[in-house]
Formats: structure tokens, sequence, C-alpha cells
């Protein structure tokens, strides 16, 4: 067994809850009421999206959002 290790975006959503997606692995995002349930959630998302990859013999795509920056804009 292997382990991987990707970057995940956490989003709080304003009727609550957050909304958490893995950049380097398209279509890969889910939702939970908590932070934990949120980000265990994603944990699975990406588990199952990596096995689905696997047995159709298809390779799995690197980390490519390794670091975030914030940026300030005037307009």
């Amino acid at each position: 067994m292997t382990d991987y290790k990707f970057t995940v975006v956490i989003e709080s959503c304003e009727e609550g809850g957050y909304f958490v997606t893995c950049p380097s692995l398209v279509g890969c995002h889910t939702e939970g009421d908590t932070y934990e349930e949120a980000m265990a959630n994603i944990q699975d998302a990406i588990k199952l999206y990596l096995q689905d990859l696997v047995e159709a013999g298809e390779p799995i795509p690197e980390n490519k959002w390794e670091s975030f920056a914030t940026v300030k804009v005037a307009v």
C-alpha cells in the first residue's frame, strides 16, 4: 500500500458546513456539516478516486498544489 499526499481546499459555506475539493484530482470534492466531517469525507473521496484510477490502469496524478499564497489586490 502506498501513501499519497494531496492538497485540499476547504471553504466554509454561507448556509453552514464546509465544501472541500482536491484540485489535483479533477471532480474530486465533497462536503460536511463540520470541518472534521468534511476532512474525513475528502479522505474517503480521494481514496475512492485513486482506487478507480488503479483499477482502470490509469496513472495517479501528482499533487500540483504544494502550497498556497494569499495576494492583496486593490480595486
